[in-house]
């Protein structure tokens, strides 16, 4: 689908944003790991959906309950799990491994587009030191994987942690029902995303599960407890998908309010949304039910780390093209593993409207121009934030994209709730 951007000056409205899509896919998973859960309003992206059609493979009875809300029964049903495609979901597909060596002896996990050919060798390396019969497509090990056999075996696991927090979030979901203790220690040049451990572990005890952490680098989980269910777990309203309109408001003549469930004892990684956007000089006023924000501001570039949340790389970037001075975005190596390069693949974009912009292994270099190119058309290379990314920049000079279905991945509605905030889009 070609989605269509036009230059607008004013934004104003309100729109009610969309639940956390890692949230949503942690409830799934962990609710299909014991007791019975009440899921209220999950994300109903792709990922979401999928993480959901596994806990149905797990052997959850899973049924709609009053208002947006879902009740899971775990392993009410039999465990089918000789085949699981995970579509495009990398953090499912990470989640499954390690449960999947649980429960069966052979299982068979695919997955597709841009899943394909993303790494996964740091996790497998450690399930096979663990006990498990485990291997992936290629070198990084790549969909499809395949377990033949063996079990996972409790005790001190060493794992990298510098290309993805979802291999130590996978383990930590898994080790608890082991017979013993299970040690996670986490080794690499730097731990990367912590906050999405944090996240993990935070719905695990809300099933009742405890994960002891020891320092930046070592997670001490307790063998042979029971996951309890989620007892009415409302899912966050997503910060990261927020950071669109956030970005949007603050680069044109608006008056928005995004309304929402800001419970903020839940730790987001993209929360860092907020004090990045604080640096830059934007101001707005929040609340546990909205954030209203009135702009435009003049933005401040400068030196931001986005070491914990690298999703947040592509809107910071088009932020970046319109501030004054240097902007330099660092420590993103990792963000070279998403669902496009989103150092390569962004560069190569932003580059067509005529940006300013070097790239480097783990950061992007910034200088704002005067002007850019009008009604470029960009390929966001399958990636639903490098989508939405690009919507937000088109409000100022007016750009085309290719594949916008592909921000279904976290955000169906953004089209729309990007419409009906004033946006002038077609498509």
């Amino acid at each position: 689908m070609l989605f269509q951007v036009k230059p607008t000056q004013k934004l104003k409205g309100s729109i009610q944003l969309p639940a956390s899509k890692s949230y949503s896919i942690r409830a799934w998973m962990i609710a299909a790991c014991g007791g019975k859960s009440k899921i209220i309003n999950p994300s109903d992206c792709d990922d979401a959906l999928v993480a959901r059609d596994v806990a149905k493979l797990f052997g959850s009875k899973i049924t709609k309950a009053v208002g947006d809300a879902w009740k899971i029964a775990a392993f009410a049903r039999k465990v089918n799990l000789k085949n699981i495609h995970v579509k495009e979901s990398g953090t499912t597909l990470r989640f499954v491994l390690p449960l999947c060596a649980l429960y069966s002896d052979n299982s068979i996990i695919k997955g597709s587009g841009t899943l394909v050919g993303r790494p996964n060798q740091f996790l497998t390396k450690a399930m096979r030191a663990m006990g498990v019969k485990i291997r992936g497509k290629g070198r990084q090990e790549s969909v499809p994987i395949k377990i033949s056999g063996g079990k996972l075996r409790a005790g001190k696991i060493n794992i990298d942690g510098s290309l993805s927090s979802q291999f130590i979030s996978a383990l930590l979901i898994a080790a608890p029902v082991l017979d013993e203790n299970t040690h996670v220690h986490l080794t690499g040049s730097t731990t990367v995303s912590s906050d999405y451990i944090t996240m993990t572990t935070q719905v695990l005890k809300e099933a009742g599960v405890t994960v002891r952490k020891k320092g930046a680098r070592d997670y001490v989980v307790r063998g042979g407890q029971k996951f309890k269910g989620l007892c009415n777990f409302a899912v966050p309203s997503d910060y990261g998908l927020a950071a669109f309109h956030l970005a949007a408001a603050a680069l044109t003549d608006s008056n928005v309010t995004l309304k929402g469930a800001f419970r903020d004892e839940f730790v987001q990684a993209d929360g860092h949304i907020i004090p990045l956007i604080k640096k830059m000089g934007v101001k707005f006023t929040k609340t546990s039910k909205a954030i209203k924000l009135k702009g435009p501001f003049r933005l401040k570039g400068g030196r931001f780390s986005l070491k914990d949340c690298p999703d947040l790389v592509p809107i910071m970037a088009v932020l970046a093209l319109f501030a004054r001075g240097k902007t330099e975005l660092v420590d993103i190596a990792h963000a070279r593993a998403k669902e496009s390069d989103r150092i390569g693949d962004l560069r190569k974009e932003l580059l067509k409207v005529g940006a300013k912009i070097t790239e480097r292994r783990d950061a992007l270099i910034i200088h704002p121009q005067e002007t850019y190119k009008s009604n470029v058309l960009l390929d966001p290379h399958n990636d639903h934030r490098l989508a939405m990314a690009f919507s937000v920049l088109g409000l100022k000079i007016g750009v085309r994209i290719k594949n916008m279905q592909c921000c279904a991945k976290s955000y169906p509605g953004f089209p729309k709730d990007f419409k009906r905030l004033g946006a002038k889009v077609r498509g």
